[in-house]
């Protein structure tokens, strides 16, 4: 596809945007009473990395970006 560079910068913060969603909230499951924080926010930042690294090939090998 021949997208415009705003198009393309639309897409990617919105893959961002989305990562940042299912990041959220895998933290936020994962998070025990009386647990560290610290442990739903790798859990959070570590799917948060996941998803967007997904969204981001998925769209490389649709041609997108």
């Amino acid at each position: 596809m021949n997208l415009s560079l705003g198009v393309k910068v639309l897409v990617i913060v919105t893959c961002i945007l989305f990562s940042t969603l299912v990041g959220i909230g895998a933290g936020w499951i994962s998070h025990k009473p009386g647990a560290r924080k610290r442990d739903g926010v790798l859990v959070g930042g570590g799917t948060f990395g996941g998803t967007l690294t997904l969204c981001l090939l998925t769209l490389t090998v649709l041609g997108v970006l």
